[in-house]
């Protein structure tokens, strides 16, 4: 893997990487590394799940296949009591894998071997998202909410970034939180697949529509299945 290096941040992000292949281990965390990153290493999924518990990290890089606990565990765990981003590495890419992952609650996946570049890539859209804030209203553009938006049982709050279903805070991934807030901002409006990627996944090329799909049901299962419509042969739309 080569590819031309940026100079590294003045405070590295920290990558969580948790693969049982000393190769693959030790190639990813150099290229990693020689894009500024830090990186923290785990061969196993228990050893990954105590690093994790520990805090020390900005995204995790899970492989699917792991000794003991394996990734899609690992990320289940994970997701108990974190939203911090989650990127998937396979070597089977239309596995059941790639799905199993994804509902797990990964927020996007790589199939290995992966080119340095592409890892880079979603690496950065993951942060993005994850560091995510609503931009500001044009002078042209529409007024800000002075509160919360009301959906029946659901509220949500764009300047907090709060969502909260009969009273009670639900816990959002960072894409989980910006595909709610791409489909608030078009009531009625079908919005199709690829968009969503471009929108809400940064994608700045085509990628695997069953990202959005699995993501799509696990935002459903916390805000209410009824709000999200499925319109079939092109996408989803929020209902007013």
């Amino acid at each position: 893997m080569s590819d031309s290096v940026p100079a590294p941040a003045s405070e590295p992000v920290t990558v969580l990487l948790v693969e049982d292949d000393e190769v693959i281990r030790r190639s990813v965390g150099m290229a990693l590394e020689r894009y500024g990153y830090r990186v923290l290493v785990a061969a196993d999924g228990l050893t990954g799940l105590e690093l994790f518990r520990e805090g020390r990290h900005d995204l995790l890089l899970l492989d699917v296949m792991l000794p003991g606990l394996d990734g899609i565990g690992l990320c289940r765990r994970v997701r108990e009591t974190s939203t911090d981003p989650i990127l998937m590495m396979s070597a089977r890419g239309d596995s059941l894998d790639v799905v199993s992952g994804l509902e797990a609650g990964a927020d996007d996946y790589v199939v290995k071997p992966v080119e340095t570049a592409v890892l880079v890539a979603r690496i950065r859209s993951l942060l993005r998202r994850a560091a995510f804030a609503p931009p500001a209203a044009g002078p042209a553009g529409p007024p800000e909410p002075d509160g919360p938006l009301v959906f029946g049982d659901l509220s949500l709050d764009p300047a907090a970034l709060e969502v909260r279903r009969d009273g009670e805070r639900i816990a959002l991934a960072p894409t989980e939180l910006r595909l709610l807030l791409q489909f608030v901002a078009h009531p009625g409006i079908v919005l199709d697949r690829q968009s969503l990627l471009r929108e809400v996944w940064d994608y700045g090329w085509d990628g695997d529509t069953r990202v959005v799909d699995l993501c799509v049901q696990r935002l459903r299962k916390k805000i209410g299945a009824e709000r999200v419509e499925t319109v079939r042969g092109f996408g989803y739309k929020w209902k007013r």
